[in-house]
């Protein structure tokens, strides 16, 4: 019998694992703008490094495409070179033995096809044409581009005022973000190189929570001209906010009987209170905006009176309309409704009772978390999430998707609905799910695909539908609005594209009516732009700006620390209300993760392009 050891780690495989580490993280951290070339070539490098050196295609093709790779960047390649890129990935890429090999050539392919531009501009001028106008990591990644390393820097001083009259230079609505925002500019944070990311959100939270009543800017002496904003979500309260402060007469046209449009009758007072946007949007309508609630266009005012009346016109409505999921039984007279009803009755103060109830939710997104969650604080028995691919593949955020799990929520991953079975009154009573395998990749996501198992039926009182939001555009489609596949179709600068024969100046179209339904920064981010081009085109060229002074940037070392995470509520406490589910940062939190940032805006690049020069 031969003898059996434990096998243990020595000091090379730990060194190992550690430097594995850094690098995962280094990646993590990659900023946008980098030189797809370059990038490139690391990565073929750093394939080449792990490669076992058995089959010829790996161990020479990929030291091989490395070396054409360097040529380009030193100015030592022309046309021919790349194609022998791709001969080269090509030939790798069908012959190598394993992943590493394949996979390599398979990126060095992709980078050919998708950045050619790139490539050519190193053979022919010397550099990349990647233009990194924002080199900061955060700021770049902030779909506003707010000057988030300069209010981290007044946070870490306590100066919580002035935070947030930096952070309203870019974004008029930094309580609403600091309480929903998705915050994407975590996630290429330079931090990340050495533990993780500055909780940026934790840290706005903070300073909106912590500043009292700061008095927006005073506007701009009147122009004399005047802009309807259609909508009155974030996106068209924010374009509204900038044209009064440019001294533009503004007038908002809302639907329904409140502001805030996804904001109020699409996420619960839990994650983001009522009192709170409610004195957000007071802020912004304390520029002098005039508001027209209870206005649909199309019924209440036409289209075109409102572009005969005012000298600019900017459509910005949201995704208000429900999506049907397409099967069997879902015209059931009752036991049925969508992810938009129940919201928006919610958003109104009319609170449903579904005390006992069960109730079935379809979908993964941050809105099938909302409304099972909130399915819950209405007193339901029990709650189920049915989603048809993996709880790893949710739109959903990751902590929105523990959240409702920690409140007690079901979520059933890899089960599509198939039918909804009916009682003989023709009331929904349960939902009969077929069972998914996960299959191969399409368009960057597994694709499920039926598995050989039983349907299985999910009984329920309540089902509700959360697979996503349309727009409701026919109205601007009879004026000559052009729509192409749900959505309004404009230009770059917001201006809407016309219809063959049709005139579209002064009109503008931002925000989910042109992109889909997309995120509150993301709105808010098209309605500062809109806001911009339509002073453009009235003939101004107005500037907003901040006359805060920047925190100098000190020379401390940044050692590793770890970062602070915003608390939340006992989850057995917080699912019977629909009272706030998070507490704020202490000022020894906030002060400790302020100092995590590394100050990309003042060291490094940052320095030099896209930074703070004056401070050299």
């Amino acid at each position: 019998m031969s003898r059996l050891t434990i096998l243990t780690k020595d000091k090379a495989q730990v060194t190992m694992e550690s430097l594995y580490q850094d690098l995962e993280r280094r990646i993590v951290a990659s900023p946008p703008g980098l030189c797809p070339v370059d990038l490139t070539r690391s990565f073929i490098k750093m394939c080449l490094a792990q490669s076992c050196g058995k089959c010829v295609p790996c161990r020479v093709g990929l030291r091989q495409l490395a070396r054409l790779f360097d040529n380009v960047l030193d100015g030592e390649a022309n046309e021919e070179t790349v194609e022998n890129i791709k001969l080269t990935a090509e030939g790798i890429y069908y012959s190598a033995d394993c992943a590493i090999g394949y996979e390599a050539a398979k990126l060095a392919l992709k980078s050919v096809d998708g950045c050619i531009d790139d490539f050519e501009s190193h053979i022919h001028n010397g550099f990349c044409s990647c233009n990194s106008n924002q080199p900061v990591a955060c700021v770049k990644s902030c779909p506003a581009g707010v000057d988030i390393p300069g209010y981290i820097a007044l946070v870490q001083q306590g100066r919580y005022a002035d935070a947030v009259r930096l952070i309203r230079r870019d974004n008029p609505m930094p309580t609403t973000c600091a309480y929903i925002c998705e915050h994407p500019c975590e996630n290429r944070c330079k931090r990340t190189i050495i533990d993780a990311p500055v909780n940026i959100r934790g840290l706005k939270k903070m300073a909106v929570d912590n500043s009292g009543i700061v008095p927006v800017p005073e506007c701009e002496a009147p122009t004399g001209k005047k802009v309807a904003i259609i909508g009155g979500g974030p996106g068209g309260l924010s374009a509204a906010y900038y044209l009064a402060l440019m001294g533009h007469k503004v007038t908002i046209f809302e639907q329904r009987k409140q502001l805030g449009g996804m904001l109020r009758y699409g996420i619960p007072n839990y994650r983001f209170p009522r009192k709170k946007l409610d004195e957000e949007i007071d802020s912004i309508l304390s520029t002098g905006i005039e508001v027209k609630k209870n206005i649909s266009v199309g019924k209440d005012i036409s289209f075109d009176d409102i572009t005969k009346e005012y000298d600019a016109t900017y459509i910005s409505i949201g995704a208000h309309a429900d999506k049907k999921i397409g099967i069997e039984g879902e015209d059931a007279k009752s036991g049925i409704t969508s992810a938009v009803e129940m919201l928006r009755a919610i958003g109104d103060g009319d609170m449903p009772d579904y005390t006992g109830k069960k109730v079935i939710v379809i979908g993964g997104g941050n809105v099938a978390m909302d409304v099972a969650r909130s399915s819950i604080r209405l007193g339901a028995s029990k709650v189920s999430i049915v989603y048809r691919r993996r709880k790893a593949d949710m739109t959903a955020l990751e902590e929105e998707v523990e959240g409702a799990e920690a409140e007690g929520c079901d979520v059933l991953e890899l089960m599509s609905p198939v039918r909804i079975k009916q009682d003989e009154e023709g009331n929904a009573i349960g939902l009969i799910v077929k069972p998914q395998m996960i299959s191969r990749v399409s368009h960057g996501r597994p694709a499920p695909k039926a598995a050989a198992k039983d349907e299985v039926l999910l009984e329920s009182d309540l089902i509700v539908v959360a697979i996503g939001q349309g727009i409701e555009t026919k109205s601007f489609e009879e004026h000559g609005i052009k729509v192409q596949r749900g959505v309004i179709s404009a230009l770059n600068t917001g201006n809407i594209t016309p219809q063959d024969g049709e005139m579209s100046e002064g009109v503008f179209a931002g925000g989910d009516c042109v992109t889909g339904p997309a995120t509150v920064i993301k709105a808010i981010a098209a309605g500062k732009v809109a806001a911009a081009n339509i002073d453009e085109y009235l003939g101004f060229n107005h500037e907003i700006t901040c006359d805060v002074e920047i925190p100098y940037a000190s020379n401390e070392d940044k050692v590793a620390c770890g970062r602070v995470e915003v608390a939340l509520r006992d989850a057995a406490e917080r699912k019977n209300d629909f009272e706030p589910i998070e507490y704020g940062f202490s000022c020894e939190e906030a002060c400790q993760e302020a100092g995590r940032c590394l100050r990309c805006d003042h060291f490094g690049f940052g320095a030099f392009r896209g930074g703070r020069e004056e401070q050299w």
